[in-house]
């Protein structure tokens, strides 16, 4: 589902040259659940980010689903992130002025269908992180908990294979955080029906929250931009 070789990524240059990653090896299974933790400043969200194509390696590859990030176009990769990968940030990135379905739904919609023909879908995804009713509240109308709920729901849309979350507990309090983290142990390995017939979703999660990392399947430990 994932494999990273040999990668290394770079920052700036001369004296303000970092290296993020250096020298990543790894491989992740179609249906593994796993946490990624390590100091602040270790290449945790890099690690990530270049999982979802966000950023590029500098050296290596990075291979997502079979194909190399490196050799795709800004569009293609775009249009990987919005069908095949869930993204959930620390920081929920919801869209203040939109609802909470209209949060939801807005991945779809950029891909030219309409708000009413997935306003059921939104809903049901609603019901099930446990915010049936919200659909009308807006982001500053709910409590962080909440605000990350939705930002699972809209990472659910439409239905990826790999599920990515930055931190997603990292400005929550502890009730919610485990509330949030047993949403992700629900959804992080679903069986999704592809074209190339069922998958189980693949999930990695970065946490600096020991209990958080304890109830993943793996877990992968960075340092220095190295996997330990």
């Amino acid at each position: 589902m994932l494999q990273f070789q040999n990668v290394t990524k770079v920052y700036g240059e001369g004296e303000q040259r970092v290296s993020a990653l250096r020298g990543i090896d790894l491989e992740v299974d179609a249906g593994e659940f796993i946490a990624i933790t390590g100091p602040s400043g270790c290449g945790k969200s890099t690690l990530l980010h270049l999982a979802c194509g966000l950023d590029l390696p500098t050296s290596g590859t990075v291979n997502v689903n079979g194909r190399k990030t490196l050799e795709m176009s800004d569009d293609n990769l775009t249009i990987m992130r919005r069908h095949e990968i869930g993204l959930v940030f620390q920081s929920f990135n919801l869209i203040p002025t939109l609802t909470a379905l209209e949060n939801i739904v807005l991945p779809s919609t950029l891909e030219g269908r309409s708000f009413a023909s997935l306003q059921d879908r939104g809903r049901e995804l609603l019901k099930q992180v446990k915010l049936a009713g919200r659909e009308d509240h807006y982001p500053d109308q709910l409590s962080g908990g909440e605000a990350q709920r939705v930002a699972i729901a809209r990472s659910l849309i439409m239905e990826p294979t790999i599920l990515l979350a930055d931190e997603p507990t990292g400005n929550l309090d502890s009730e919610s955080g485990q509330s949030i983290m047993d949403l992700l142990m629900e959804f992080g390995n679903q069986e999704i029906v592809t074209s190339n017939g069922p998958v189980k979703r693949t999930t990695l999660i970065v946490t600096h929250d020991e209990g958080i990392a304890n109830r993943a399947r793996r877990r992968i430990r960075l340092k220095d931009g190295k996997i330990l």
